[in-house]
């Protein structure tokens, strides 16, 4: 079990900007570099993939066009190149150009921020993307830049059947509803070396983090768009998943 106070301190407030940086640090592991105490990914990829997967059956069609947004330099990059390979998908990745140059050849690399690097993205797959991976990224976008505009953009390259997984958003009030439960007491007495409990406010307005109001906003936001939407749990073994969840959005 990791420490969580100084582990939490090491990876907040993280930018884009920042994460080109960390990208060029030759002290961090892969997971670190991309935001994660190795704990939170180690042994992890293959739990997440199969996740993947199960909300994105595009990953399993031979020729598909796949896009990976804020792919980072991890495991689940190196994953989707692997699997791609053999389906010969047609396969785009984004992100810093730092992140982007840690990982080898294979797919279209597009270095910059998106949606501000849009063009380029479309223009890689005119026809549009069968999957769109948007993993663990929604949460720094909205801490720098208005996330809905960013989720537009990325709705509108899906093709008729095409599917966006907006992954591993942390959701403060579905995190306050774990630590007000015996499980969630006791993981976090654990986590932050402590014996006191949580300090669980049963209303809160949490102006800095994202929450029930946010999620509940953007799937409504999706849906008045013309796209279907679901929120859904991510697999128990991830450890963060009583405190994060994913939206997949499917164009008709």
């Amino acid at each position: 079990m990791i420490d969580g106070k100084t582990e939490t301190e090491r990876f907040k407030d993280i930018d884009f900007d920042a994460f080109g940086r960390r990208a060029l640090d030759a002290s961090m592991s892969a997971n670190e570099k991309i935001g994660f105490p190795e704990a939170f990914r180690d042994g992890l990829t293959e739990v997440i993939w199969r996740d993947f997967q199960f909300k994105l059956p595009g990953l399993a069609e031979r020729g598909a066009a796949i896009l990976d947004i804020g792919c980072g330099c991890g495991p689940l990059p190196l994953k989707l190149l692997s699997e791609s390979a053999a389906l010969k998908q047609h396969v785009v990745l984004n992100d810093h150009a730092n992140m982007l140059a840690q990982l080898p050849d294979g797919g279209v690399k597009i270095a910059g921020r998106f949606p501000d690097c849009s063009e380029a993205v479309r223009a890689a797959a005119p026809k549009g993307f069968d999957a769109i991976i948007c993993y663990s990224v929604l949460q720094h976008v909205a801490a720098e830049r208005n996330p809905f505009v960013f989720v537009d953009h990325a709705l509108e390259m899906l093709k008729p059947g095409g599917r966006l997984l907006l992954g591993d958003i942390p959701n403060v009030s579905k995190l306050r509803r774990f630590l007000s439960s015996d499980a969630g007491i006791a993981h976090h007495k654990k986590y932050m070396k402590t014996e006191d409990a949580p300090d669980v406010p049963p209303f809160a307005l949490h102006k800095d983090r994202l929450d029930d109001g946010f999620i509940l906003g953007l799937l409504s936001h999706i849906r008045l768009a013309g796209f279907d939407a679901w929120i859904m749990p991510q697999p128990e073994a991830l450890p963060l998943s009583t405190r994060r969840e994913d939206i997949v959005a499917a164009r008709p």
